[in-house]
């Protein structure tokens, strides 16, 4: 169900987003059995310069390597690909489909993002129905060529207090400034260059979850002090 699903989306997960252009010669699906092997829970399919076959074979391949691990599969903007293979849902940006459209095409069981860079697109995505937000980008990036300016952490701030939908913050997040994002509040985090460019995959990603377990077991201790 997308309830459940959607809790993996409001605990201290990392969500990972492909990029084979900074993978280092390697594939999207090397790259993807990688992460599923190393226990990521969410991938987004992210490719702007393939074709459209091209997506579409990769989606497939994907697709049934993250129902084989039990792991939530996102396609980025292509709302068609994503039905056609039954993806657990799309993201989508800004300037992409209208929300509202989105949804009457795919249906409420999937699950739809939505990227947000101001408390003003916070709420509206909460009002037009988005199931999770995208809140970011946190620090300069470079994985994106139309990419807004840093937001910072006053609007992560903004969204840990005022979203009522889970969030996903993103943006030049790596593993040596991870735990300052943590602190503030964030829990599901996004990473492209930092997982795709690494020279060891299952090593980087082992660093970072740990450090999400650390901090998941800290927010379940404290409140069990409450």
């Amino acid at each position: 169900m997308k309830s459940e699903k959607l809790k993996l989306f409001n605990d201290y997960n990392l969500y990972c987003i492909t990029a084979e252009a900074l993978s280092k010669g390697r594939k999207n699906i090397e790259v993807v059995e990688k992460m599923l092997k190393s226990g990521v829970k969410i991938i987004q399919y992210r490719e702007k310069k393939k074709t459209l076959r091209e997506k579409l074979l990769e989606c497939e391949k994907i697709r049934q390597m993250t129902l084989d691990y039990g792991c939530i599969f996102i396609i980025n903007d292509n709302i068609e690909i994503a039905k056609m293979v039954l993806a657990d849902g799309v993201h989508i940006g800004q300037d992409d489909y209208p929300l509202e459209r989105v949804r009457e095409f795919l249906g409420d069981d999937f699950i739809i993002g939505i990227s947000t860079h101001s408390r003003e697109q916070l709420h509206d995505a909460h009002k037009r129905g988005a199931d999770y937000i995208g809140v970011g980008p946190i620090f300069k990036t470079f994985t994106k060529e139309d990419v807004c300016d840093p937001v910072g952490y006053e609007y992560l701030d903004i969204a840990v207090s005022e979203s009522k939908i889970p969030f996903v913050s993103i943006g030049g997040i790596k593993e040596d400034n991870l735990e300052e994002v943590l602190k503030r509040g964030a829990k599901c985090v996004a990473m492209v260059s930092e997982i795709v460019a690494s020279e060891d995959i299952e090593g980087k990603i082992k660093a970072i979850m740990d450090k999400l377990s650390y901090w998941r077991d800290k927010s379940a201790n404290s409140k069990g002090l409450c």
